[in-house]
């Protein structure tokens, strides 16, 4: 299971939005938590529409200031318990799994307001041994190589922090995918790099989840990188099955292709049985489908390494002008994706921007479904089938 924690600095612009949709899909969120929305509730449940969430429980915000949001698919077993301003605590439950305590937070970020929060935080739970997870802008820099630039790193800012640790007994999550989670998005002498979010767990948490990872996520619109947490690792990728997609016979090549392979006398009159042709046809229109249509995806995950890399560090400012330009193509690069959804849904009157509703993607696999080849008819009018094709 996926949980996503982001502090998103505000959600009334169409980027942002569709930088939260693309992060959720990518990472198979089913919880999501909110920070800093600064969106009342009515505008907060247009969005969740889109992304399609079964279930939401909101902390409205002060005017313009703070709000919390946290959405969960209808396969978590969540309530909430209690709630404040700045954090949402839950009970917890996925696909069966036993229960636990999940705790979403948005540290105040001002010191006169961090004694009072860590302490009530404290409070939460009375018994040590309890299965605790707390996630979320934590707005402390716990060490020296957390920060970079900026001030000095003040050991007294974050004391009640420590006093939180040594009174919960919890633990950070290690994390993969950067050293830092928020910028000031300055650069050369300017610049400041903090680990702000972070995800803690207590050890019998652990010992329900030994795989957990934490994952610090791409920054596209916000100054705070997303927060991903895997309670149960990351799953290797199952091999996809072969779908013809209808977009090939828009495409002049694929007829001509499949005529030419399944015609194909190179090993003999025949070259084999219908099983054989099917497959070595499947290989090579899958070949040419990776050259043809995945220039997108590779020319997207290629912008993002660079982001990656470059968010990572202070800049300079021919540097910081580049990261503007990088985070530019890939908020266009998926835009078309949403169009490309929108056009192969064969749906026209819904918008372009419900790429990732449930009744797109329905009529995706409807489409597969209905060009998928399974029998052919011979010269002689028998049917021949592919047993594994109706599996």
């Amino acid at each position: 299971m996926a949980m996503l924690a982001w502090n998103v600095r505000g959600l009334g612009n169409k980027e942002t939005v569709r930088a939260l949709k693309n992060t959720i899909f990518k990472n198979k969120a089913e919880i999501i938590f909110l920070s800093e929305t600064k969106q009342k509730k009515q505008y907060m449940e247009k969005i969740r529409s889109k992304m399609k969430t079964g279930n939401a429980f909101y902390v409205e915000p002060d005017g313009i200031v703070g709000g919390l949001a946290l959405w969960w698919s209808n396969n978590a077993k969540l309530s909430v318990l209690r709630y404040e301003k700045n954090f949402i605590d839950t009970k917890i439950s996925i696909n069966g799994e036993p229960e636990w305590f999940g705790t979403f937070i948005y540290a105040p970020p001002y010191t006169e307001d961090k004694q009072k929060f860590w302490g009530t935080l404290a409070s939460l739970r009375n018994d040590i041994n309890a299965k605790w997870c707390v996630i979320g802008d934590f707005n402390v820099v716990a060490s020296l190589k957390e920060k970079c630039g900026g001030n000095l790193f003040d050991h007294n800012s974050a004391k009640w922090y420590f006093e939180f640790l040594d009174q919960t007994y919890l633990m950070e999550i290690p994390s993969s995918g950067g050293s830092f989670t928020w910028s000031n998005q300055q650069s050369n002498d300017e610049a400041i790099l903090e680990k702000l979010d972070r995800v803690l767990s207590s050890l019998e948490w652990n010992f329900v989840f030994p795989k957990a990872i934490s994952i610090i996520d791409i920054a596209i619109v916000s100054d705070h990188s997303p927060i991903v947490l895997m309670t149960n690792g990351v799953d290797k990728k199952a091999k996809r099955d072969f779908k013809f997609e209808s977009r090939w016979q828009m495409e002049e090549e694929c007829p001509q292709m499949v005529k030419e392979e399944w015609e194909n006398t190179d090993n003999g009159p025949s070259r084999g049985t219908f099983r054989v042709k099917l497959r070595r046809t499947r290989v090579k229109l899958s070949k040419w489908n990776r050259e043809k249509f995945g220039s997108s995806k590779r020319l997207a995950q290629n912008i993002m390494n660079q982001i990656k890399e470059l968010q990572d560090k202070p800049l300079s400012f021919e540097e910081a002008m580049k990261l503007m330009e990088l985070k530019a193509e890939v908020s266009k690069l998926w835009e078309s994706e949403e169009i490309y959804w929108h056009q192969r849904s064969r749906v026209d009157w819904l918008k372009y921007g419900d790429r990732n509703s449930k009744f797109f993607h329905a009529t995706t696999l409807q489409n597969r479904r209905r060009n998928t080849i399974c029998r052919i008819k011979n010269e002689q009018g028998e049917w021949l089938e592919d047993d594994n094709c109706w599996d």
